[in-house]
């Protein structure tokens, strides 16, 4: 009895065994399958590739003693400095040295950061009331010198925009101001080029820190022109 009852206890596991395999086996065939299909219907698709920020749109003189006011242009696309910087530095860093400070008039900016990171290091930026047209960026580069550049606004019209920046980029053109240059170019073609005045609630940073009112004016740096070669350069456009 002992004897039977084993070889049958024996015989069912066996029998139960082979079962399972067989439906592992169907399984694995099914996962197969789903895989096989998977990939035919829903097939990788390769990672796009990153999309570039767009250039800086500039124009500017390089002749170190060119007459007037103004080093050049720049016509950025949108009025926020944390986003427009980057690319403006990165042009400029390689000809005229690493741009480590920049100033404007906050008229026309809504918000002006006190540090901007751009490619490798970080720019201080401040704002001027006084001492800077509401229509032109100061930049200095460490130990190297100082521009000025009209900033043409962004919603300018490319034909008014074009004129601009070859006015201010001129080497021969008239000793106007970057305000001036852009009354007169409305005065002349009847395209208005300004829009409203904003007032940021921001001010030049320091070593030292901020204030948001700054008890006396800061100096403002002589200009100097960027180093001699072609009367003009034009970037971006």
């Amino acid at each position: 009895m002992d004897g039977t009852e084993g070889i049958s206890y024996t015989g069912f596991h066996a029998g139960s065994f082979s079962a399972n395999d067989e439906t592992r086996a169907a399984a694995e065939a099914a996962r197969r399958r789903v895989r096989i299909m998977s990939a035919t219907l829903y097939p990788t698709l390769p990672h796009p590739e990153p999309v570039a920020a767009p250039a800086a749109r500039l124009t500017l003189k390089t002749d170190g003693t060119s007459r007037g006011l103004l080093d050049g242009a720049w016509w950025p696309r949108s009025r926020d400095l944390l986003s427009e910087l980057p690319a403006l530095t990165d042009v400029l860093d390689p000809l005229w040295g690493r741009i480590t400070r920049i100033a404007v008039n906050p008229t026309y900016w809504p918000v002006v950061p006190r540090r901007v990171p751009v490619h490798g290091h970080l720019v201080k930026v401040g704002w001027f009331t006084r001492e800077i047209d509401p229509h032109k960026l100061l930049l200095l580069s460490y130990r190297t010198g100082r521009w000025d550049l009209l900033v043409v606004p962004p919603e300018t019209g490319a034909e008014s925009a074009a004129r601009l920046m070859a006015a201010a980029s001129d080497y021969d053109g008239p000793p106007l101001t970057a305000s001036e240059l852009i009354a007169a170019d409305e005065a002349r073609h009847g395209v208005p080029a300004t829009d409203g005045s904003l007032n940021p609630d921001e001010s030049w940073e320091d070593e030292g820190g901020a204030s948001a009112t700054p008890a006396t004016p800061a100096a403002v740096p002589e200009r100097t022109g960027p180093p001699g070669g072609a009367s003009r350069l034009i970037i971006g456009m």
